[in-house]
């Protein structure tokens, strides 16, 4: 345990993770690391929805630890809990679920974005309960920042609000956390249509290879109303300039990149050509990490078994601090 203000933040284990997570949170989470304590959460119990294909979950709980290390979160100074290895979690999330107010629940917009057009048969308890699981798993390190993506802000203010319902019947217990959006919030998928996931397909994963990268960005959307190269162009909602803007280090590149496609003096071709160079330029020493780690299953066991002991001694201690307000240690 150390003095210095906590990070809880993580990801449900459906599979590798892509761009929009780099650029959304992990990019936030690396450069947080040295300054706060950071509990790093691999979310299994929020996986409700694989409840039927749980060798998925079993795969994507290494392929996200392989990631992590991969853009360099380090295990040494952090750690990478795995959500059931700390039951303490499911304990608190039941009794802060005692605070809260079905309406309120219901009410959560990412919660309501997400169930609709569902079937009541479609959904399970879990799912419609997994906020105030998120809920649990922040405040259980007494966690004073939480770098997410800008769908999870309601989250967010749901896990501060009870929070504050607790202090105030049972005395302070918890910080009330802060939630932390990255420098591109929601980074659209490479159809331009909607943010990148697996079930769409139109996602460039951190793992992928150089020709698989290539190969994905020059297919990527651009502008509909532009038809030849020498026409003017739009910059501004074009996935590819948001992806250099992102990701291109090469301001100077960008910005005459930029010029030249509003005055129609740059092919779509060579816009891609260069956002590929970029990305591939920004892969490569994470995949090189990657593939070490992967050849060393050992140590990502490790890393996953230790953080998951640290995590679970802070939730004991939490825990014991939560009984002890409530009243709940009855034989003593």
């Amino acid at each position: 345990m150390t003095d210095r203000k906590r990070i809880l933040t993580g990801i449900r284990p459906t599979g590798a993770l892509h761009l929009g997570h780099y650029a959304g949170a992990l990019e936030n989470w690396l450069r947080l690391q040295k300054e706060y304590e950071c509990y790093f959460l691999i979310a299994d119990y929020q996986v409700s929805d694989y409840a039927d294909d749980i060798d998925t979950v079993r795969e994507a709980v290494f392929e996200v630890a392989l990631d992590w290390l991969g853009v360099g979160l380090d295990p040494e100074g952090s750690h990478f809990v795995i959500e059931s290895m700390v039951p303490e979690h499911c304990e608190l999330a039941l009794l802060l679920s005692w605070y809260l107010p079905l309406g309120m629940l219901q009410r959560n917009p990412t919660l309501k974005s997400e169930l609709q057009g569902v079937s009541d048969e479609g959904n399970n308890v879990a799912f419609f309960f997994y906020p105030v699981m998120q809920a649990a798993n922040i405040l259980m390190p007494m966690a004073h920042l939480v770098p997410v993506g800008e769908d999870q802000l309601p989250h967010i203010e749901m896990t501060r609000e009870l929070a504050r319902r607790f202090n105030r019947r049972f005395g302070e217990t918890f910080p009330e956390p802060e939630g932390m959006v990255g420098r591109f919030p929601r980074l659209v998928g490479l159809d331009g249509q909607a943010k990148m996931s697996k079930s769409l397909d139109n996602a460039i994963w951190l793992k992928d290879d150089p020709e698989t990268v290539k190969r994905k960005v020059m297919s990527m959307y651009t502008d509909p109303t532009r038809l030849r190269a020498t026409d003017p162009g739009h910059v501004e909602g074009n996935p590819v300039f948001m992806y250099h803007d992102a990701f291109n280090p090469d301001v100077a590149e960008v910005d005459d990149l930029k010029e030249r496609y509003r005055a129609g003096r740059v092919g779509d071709v060579e816009v891609k050509q260069k956002l590929a160079a970029a990305l591939n330029a920004f892969l490569d020493p994470i995949r090189e990490r990657r593939a070490a780690f992967a050849a060393k299953p050992e140590r990502v066991k490790e890393a996953l078994a230790e953080g998951s002991r640290q995590g679970k001694a802070r939730a004991e201690q939490t825990m014991a601090l939560v009984r002890e307000r409530m009243r709940l240690e009855y034989l003593k």
